[in-house]
């Protein structure tokens, strides 16, 4: 059975945040990585100021309607590649590039971080080279990508068919 674990980097938007939670959740992802700038739900031993950390908790529930309760998550300074690398995992990063192979073609292994990237910009120079592999979700209309959340969706969906 694939194991999964998701890590979002630098995602600025709760809403995104609440809906990864709600994917994950209905994926049965093993782990949620909250990482960089990415808001998260109020944590033990939360440093925020108890203000700052309501109100993220609020926002991100919007969307991830109690998903957050549900999934295990941490949050990193940064994304933990290497422990996650040495625990066996293969780093898949979601991202348009021309290493990518198009998710359809993908043939994943049996346990998988999917890293995905900021809005706007994506993954990273200096995180992309880290990723084992690339994968990209094949666009057929105008614009170049799907947001952050619904490209979680369909990934999560094309590597869970592809592992069965």
């Amino acid at each position: 059975m694939l194991e999964i674990i998701v890590i979002a980097h630098n995602i600025r938007s709760t809403h995104n945040v609440g809906s990864i939670f709600r994917t994950c959740e209905g994926f049965g992802v093993k782990l949620l990585v909250l990482s960089g700038y990415t808001p998260y739900p109020r944590i033990t031993n939360d440093t925020r100021l108890p203000h700052i950390a309501d109100k993220l908790t609020q926002q991100i529930h919007k969307s991830a309607l109690d998903a957050e309760e549900l999934v295990p998550f941490i949050h990193k300074d940064s994304p933990n590649i290497d422990e996650l690398r040495a625990e066996g995992y293969t780093i898949v990063g979601l991202e348009q590039d021309r290493r990518s192979v198009m998710l359809s073609n993908y043939h994943p292994p049996q346990k998988i971080a999917l890293l995905l990237g900021e809005e706007v910009e994506g993954i990273n120079n200096v995180l992309r080279s880290q990723c084992d592999d690339l994968i990209e979700i094949p666009m057929q209309g105008q614009k170049e990508s799907f947001n952050v959340s619904v490209a979680t969706g369909i990934a999560l969906y094309g590597l869970s068919t592809s592992a069965s």
